[in-house]
């Protein structure tokens, strides 16, 4: 809940340190601002609130100096501001988080703080002086994270503490954050906005970007609703608000839910997993995990993230060296390739759409080739078919709704979200055997997440088998037959998604609760 300082944020008492008046920014074929306005007051965590392509993420980034608006002003602290780069924002006590973590995972936590801004005399490095610092910054701040470990090595919630320590260690006062919770599990969430109020309480301020609107409501002091590149909404106190008022300000419609109504799951196994192991002891990655996915059936897999979710889904995929089998329909798929594991009828949503699932400087009829090259309407015997391949990406784009002024435009175009939305569509209409589906609705809007849950549901019950794993408790709950939770690289409880609370689930996939404390057994 907000602090007893902040709940008085709406009060003119309190100054505006952020003022965007009538900001517009065009991009070709887009407009991505068109007259948004921005009040954000001190010592308060306000959200940004809106629909995929609204132009929330353009909007802070003009904020943060990496882009220029065309036209408007741009206050901070009351003076007027023309940033030509995020330095000159950062000389104002600015600093974002980006939705899509910029850390070299070969380097320690105190290396990737100082990185571009290092503490000596030109020459030579003051490590003592670098780590002493982000220990004090961390500790002041509640901030947990070790200096000295290697940020390859770090959950999730680590990571962004990472990228919050970075902003600090610059001076920021100013926070902006773009989709902070979209990777983080449940308690994850409440240490970051801990950390957050605990800020905002010493004055500095936090504005985010969510489509999480539980999130929004719990955390947020006061709260802004863009529409197609305009404010729609401003809401200076989040408690005369619900869910389902920010979601119809947003899109439209009301909230969705992930529910899952009658059973589709047929007894013929479609991708069937015996005792696939990645890495060696005494801590493998992923250790002796075993499960089917029959036809007609969504298996959720749950687990705090680096607990071997992303080896399962790569070992899977080809993508990394295993031991054990994985058969598709009966076939055994350790002869083949990724590609060929595709060809042969699996559908993948990978965890990272930018590093995994795109290539952002093609075109989108291009990225909607990835995968399914050499198969029809993409190619025609060992050539492309480009006309072929434009008129399927225009089908993907009206289907599942993805915003762009055409088929041509590169993918870095796109908002996070439709980025999302284009590499669903390109997994669905290849008209897959098996889904593997990491994080399908991340980073997506109320209207686009209703879109794909639906999909999902659709495919279901045409028989398709999907393997979801999620972050997401509700979404993995309202949409599983069965629940698997992971822990240290393996699978500890099989539970039924009727019979358990995001809460319980939450207790099982951090060790708290046990199968055996449960009175049950892991399968």
């Amino acid at each position: 809940m907000p602090s007893a300082a902040a709940q008085d944020q709406a009060s003119p008492d309190r100054p505006l340190v952020i003022e965007l008046r009538d900001i517009v920014k065009r991009f070709p074929g887009v407009v991505a601002n068109d007259g948004v306005n921005l009040s954000v007051r001190q010592g308060t965590i306000h959200a940004i609130v809106g629909e995929n392509g609204a132009g929330k993420s353009t909007l802070m980034k003009t904020l943060y100096g990496a882009h220029r608006p065309d036209e408007g002003t741009v206050r901070v602290n009351g003076d007027v501001q023309h940033f030509r780069s995020p330095r000159d924002a950062i000389a104002q006590g600015i600093g974002m988080v980006f939705q899509h973590f910029m850390l070299a995972d070969n380097f320690t936590v105190w290396e990737n703080v100082v990185l571009g801004d290092e503490p000596g005399n030109g020459v030579k490095l003051d490590i003592k002086a670098a780590r002493d610092r982000i220990r004090q910054i961390a500790e002041q701040n509640g901030l947990d994270v070790d200096p000295d470990a290697y940020v390859g090595e770090l959950g999730v919630g680590e990571k962004q503490r990472v990228e919050i320590l970075k902003v600090l260690y610059r001076g920021a006062k100013i926070l902006i954050l773009d989709e902070p919770t979209a990777v983080l599990v449940p308690h994850e969430v409440d240490e970051l906005f801990s950390s957050l109020r605990a800020l905002t309480d010493e004055g500095a301020t936090a504005v985010f970007i969510s489509h999480k609107l539980d999130e929004v409501l719990k955390f947020a002091d006061a709260i802004t609703v863009i529409r197609a590149g305009r404010t729609v909404g401003e809401v200076p106190d989040p408690s005369t608000v619900t869910a389902r008022d920010l979601a119809e300000m947003m899109v439209g419609s009301e909230l969705p839910t992930p529910e899952t109504r009658e059973s589709t799951v047929t007894t013929e196994v479609a991708l069937s997993v015996r005792e696939l192991t990645v890495g060696t002891a005494p801590r493998p990655a992923l250790d002796g995990v075993s499960f089917d996915v029959h036809r007609g059936e969504i298996l959720g897999v749950a687990g705090v993230e680096g607990n071997g979710q992303t080896e399962l889904i790569e070992a899977i995929m080809g993508l990394h060296q295993a031991t054990g089998s994985v058969y598709l329909l009966g076939r055994d798929l350790a002869p083949l390739g990724t590609r060929e594991r595709r060809e042969a009828g699996i559908g993948y949503i990978p965890e990272d759409r930018q590093k995994d699932g795109l290539v952002l400087p093609f075109s989108l009829w291009e990225n909607a080739m990835l995968g399914h090259q050499t198969r029809r309407p993409y190619s025609k015997g060992a050539w492309i078919d480009r006309a072929g391949a434009e008129e399927r990406t225009r089908r993907i784009v009206e289907e599942f709704d993805v915003r762009t002024p055409g088929v041509e435009v590169p993918a870095f175009t796109l908002s996070g979200g439709n980025q999302q939305k284009l590499v669903v569509g390109r997994e669905m209409t290849s008209e897959p055997s098996v889904l593997v589906a990491a994080h399908p609705t991340r980073g997506v809007d109320v209207g686009a997440q209703a879109i794909i849950w639906d999909i999902l549901r659709d495919a279901r019950a045409k028989g398709l088998a999907t393997l979801l794993i999620s972050a997401d408790l509700e979404e993995l709950i309202g949409l599983s037959d069965r629940l698997l939770v992971m822990l240290r690289g393996r699978v500890v409880a099989e539970l039924s998604p009727s019979a358990v609370t995001p809460a319980e689930l939450g207790s099982y996939m951090t060790g708290v609760t046990s199968m055996a404390a449960a009175g049950g057994e892991a399968h």
